[in-house]
């Protein structure tokens, strides 16, 4: 079995502080590639680093989560297509929209959003997207740029079956982590996922965050060692054979993830 994590985020002290035990773990798992979320222009550079150190596991996005999109530097597109030359940064993102707490004002976020679609399309890579209680507004500026993008996963996508094929004519993946395994919040997830075209799967832990409910005992954090238990859970309410959705799965992230 052979599992690209194409969410993780390393650069977290939960993660960071042990890094050599987590990629072992991972690796021996079978996951022997993993994609490092860029949260914000700091995180980006964070990421890249670690990529240096672990050349054969890791690639890395480059953006900024809508979390932060207040505090972006006034040339931040410029950093991020510095970041975006090297050939471990593989997608733009985490971008997208939060109204749930609104950590940033939205006529900010939506200005960081869209910089970032507008960089997406002139560098020709994947976008990486997060929304939580925005998905009219988030979809309805993708739409503005549906043509112009080369695609991009929903990243940690949490909603159901309506909303998951609006994504899909989009022309984007589908991330799914370990809220597939919740049978209390996962809900419209599970139902969704039964529906999901393999060729726009694709597998992540978001660890340290969304531990799968199938493990036990339950660990102090999430990482990307657990991803199998994504994969059988979606396997079980699918009804298919594990190495099936797995093998998709990677086979669809390795082609989005790798630079033309």
């Amino acid at each position: 079995m052979q599992l690209f994590d194409i969410g993780v985020n390393l650069t977290n002290a939960r993660l960071s502080q042990d890094l050599d035990s987590v990629i072992q773990s991972a690796l021996a798992a079978g996951v022997k590639k993993q994609l490092v979320t860029g949260t914000d222009e700091q995180e980006s550079v964070a990421a890249l680093a670690l990529c240096h150190r672990y050349p054969d596991v890791l690639l890395a996005t480059a953006g900024v989560h809508p979390h932060y999109a207040k505090d972006t530097s006034e040339d931040f597109i410029d950093g991020l297509r510095h970041l975006a030359a090297d050939p471990y940064v593989v997608a733009i993102g985490e971008c997208g929209l939060d109204f749930n707490r609104n950590f940033s004002p939205r006529d900010a976020q939506l200005r960081v959003f869209e910089a970032q679609l507008q960089l997406a399309c002139e560098l020709k890579l994947p976008v990486f997207l997060h929304e939580r209680d925005a998905f009219a507004e988030q979809v309805s500026l993708l739409r503005a740029y549906q043509q112009e993008l080369v695609g991009g996963v929903a990243h940690c996508f949490t909603g159901d079956e309506a909303q998951m094929h609006a994504y899909l004519e989009l022309g984007l993946s589908i991330g799914i982590t370990g809220w597939v395994c919740d049978d209390k919040r996962g809900t419209d997830l599970q139902q969704a996922v039964k529906s999901l075209p393999l060729e726009r799967l694709m597998l992540e832990t978001d660890a340290p965050y969304l531990t799968p409910k199938n493990v036990r005992p339950t660990p102090k954090f999430n990482q990307p060692a657990l991803l199998p238990l994504v994969a059988q859970k979606l396997a079980e309410l699918r009804e298919q054979d594990v190495e099936l959705i797995t093998q998709l799965a990677w086979h669809n992230a390795l082609s989005m993830f790798t630079k033309k």
